[in-house]
């Protein structure tokens, strides 16, 4: 894993493995364990496997919600990094495809 401080950068930070890409010089800890968290969900899947799955949940996100910043929040490896960012123990104990576990269906709101 390699932090690369670009100012320019739309979001605080974005995982691109191997890197993690952050907008600000010195990030916290929750962002940079956000990022190693979709490392870690690139690696599992496969880099290009994890876009396209991102990709495309995204837009069946941004259908169910009608909302661009709903659709990215309800992204299974969003809501899985977003709900353990805190916890920075928490990728020595995740499971394999933790994410599966974050994916839900729109019945489940």
């Amino acid at each position: 894993m390699f932090v690369v401080h670009i100012a320019s950068l739309g979001p605080d930070g974005m995982a691109l493995f191997p890197f993690i890409l952050v907008r600000h010089p010195n990030p916290g800890p929750a962002l940079l364990n956000h990022e190693r968290i979709h490392l870690r969900q690139q690696v599992e899947l496969g880099i290009v496997l994890f876009y396209l799955w991102y990709v495309l949940e995204y837009l069946l996100r941004r259908v169910q919600y009608r909302n661009h910043y709903l659709a990215y929040r309800n992204i299974s490896f969003e809501r899985e990094a977003f709900a353990n960012d805190e916890n920075l123990i928490y990728l020595k104990n995740r499971s394999l495809w933790g994410f599966w576990r974050y994916i839900k269906t729109k019945k489940d709101k």
